[in-house]
């Protein structure tokens, strides 16, 4: 079983998690500058395995897309196309950032910290990607 890669995709910067290879835990891995994004991507895949993907779906409160699912459409285009071996999925992405950010409050970081958006990325993926694990192993029961 290949691990579950989510994908927290921004403008400037694009946060990653990933699962351990049994699925069991998600974890932050990093931030990536987006535009090198699909390289990153590439790279990861050949030294890990990756079964699917999971990228953040932008979306009003009532269930319209936000403005940045205009930016983000393109980029799941291309990344079906580039990887049409694996799963490509999509996760209702709102609130993840206020969640990040109130999770960075609680575990108990300093200011400075709190203002690294990138860390705020990466732990964005991270709900991401737990919400996908949740929804999935709910689908079991």
């Amino acid at each position: 079983m290949g691990r579950i890669l989510a994908i927290d995709y921004g403008i400037k910067r694009t946060g990653i998690a990933v699962t351990d290879p049994l699925r069991i835990i998600a974890t932050g891995l990093t931030t990536v500058e987006t535009p090198k994004l699909m390289d990153f991507l590439k790279k990861y895949c050949q030294q890990e395995d990756v079964d699917c993907f999971v990228v953040g779906e932008a979306k009003h409160m009532d269930n319209t897309p936000a403005e940045s699912a205009a930016i983000i459409e393109p980029f799941v285009t291309e990344l079906r196309a580039a990887f049409a071996d694996k799963q490509v999925d999509r996760m209702d992405e709102r609130f993840t950032s206020k969640m990040a950010f109130q999770s960075m409050i609680d575990s108990g970081l300093g200011r400075k910290k709190r203002q690294n958006k990138a860390l705020v990325d990466e732990i964005s993926a991270t709900l991401i990607l737990q919400n996908y694990m949740q929804l999935i192993q709910n689908r079991k029961c």
